[in-house]
């Protein structure tokens, strides 16, 4: 006799070992981070070989999320993220941003500036993220503008350990419109400036996204997705001199955001 359909669900929800979870979930949520990773879309024998799972397995799997609408076919047979996440996604960004407020906020009381969260969105920056500063002469971005990553420090921050060809491809796709005549829009001087955020620690855009204005940023580590946070203000406050006090202060409250985001737990 075969399996009813009760029994068959109750075999996709049997834990997985010592994790505790759900397995056919882990193994949805894997496909889907894997879909990510090789750039939005593949086919079922690349998810195969990625992650050793059988191809019936998979099939079934990416037939549920497709009818969920978190997956699409294309024509081509080959499968991509489907529109459904973009909903998740943005209300994560928003959270994101929410429990990065009381990091910010410890930014801006031992560094006296403006302080962004950051997050890289396709070939965009955008900012989900900010608590500003109480000087009177302040920097202020909207949460949820976007911008291209070559005039910005966060930009910077979450490029510096992307592959170099990467960051070419990417900036071959935005361009690198000036946004002031102190704004990198050469491909490989862009590039030396990555190779400088990895040595020193730290990312600049000085007076590059905006005249009179001076940003450090850093990214967060091993957050979920790409983020960086900043400070921003006036030259005439983040000099050299002040640099090198905001760098180890942006650096520890990176560190202790991405403990925060790793736990899930708010400051």
């Amino acid at each position: 006799m075969p399996p009813s359909s009760a029994s068959t669900s109750a075999a996709e929800a049997k834990p997985a070992g010592a994790s505790g979870g759900v397995q056919s979930l882990e193994r949805a949520f894997d496909l889907l981070e894997r879909m990510a990773d090789a750039g939005g879309e593949v086919g079922l024998s690349e998810l195969s070989a990625s992650s050793g799972l059988p191809l019936p397995t998979i099939h079934r799997l990416m037939r549920t999320l497709v009818a969920c609408g978190y997956v699409r076919q294309q024509p081509n047979r080959r499968y991509a993220l489907g529109p459904r996440l973009i909903r998740l996604g943005e209300s994560a960004s928003r959270l994101l941003g929410t429990w990065a407020r009381p990091y910010l906020a410890r930014l801006v009381e031992e560094t006296g500036e403006t302080a962004n969260m950051a997050l890289l969105d396709g070939d965009e920056i955008v900012y989900v993220a900010q608590v500003p500063s109480r000087h009177a002469v302040r920097m202020f971005t909207e949460v949820g503008r976007r911008v291209l990553p070559h005039s910005t420090g966060v930009g910077k921050a979450l490029l510096a350990d992307h592959p170099p060809e990467e960051v070419r491809a990417l900036l071959g796709r935005t361009g690198m419109p000036a946004a002031t005549e102190k704004t990198i829009t050469d491909p490989e001087h862009f590039l030396e400036a990555l190779s400088d955020v990895r040595r020193l620690g730290y990312a600049v855009d000085d007076n590059e996204q905006e005249i009179g204005v001076r940003c450090l940023a850093v990214p967060v580590p091993n957050s979920p997705t790409s983020a960086a946070i900043s400070i921003s203000g006036p030259t005439g406050r983040v000099t050299e001199a002040a640099t090198d006090k905001i760098v180890p202060i942006l650096q520890d409250v990176a560190a202790q955001l991405s403990v925060a985001l790793a736990n899930q737990t708010p400051a």
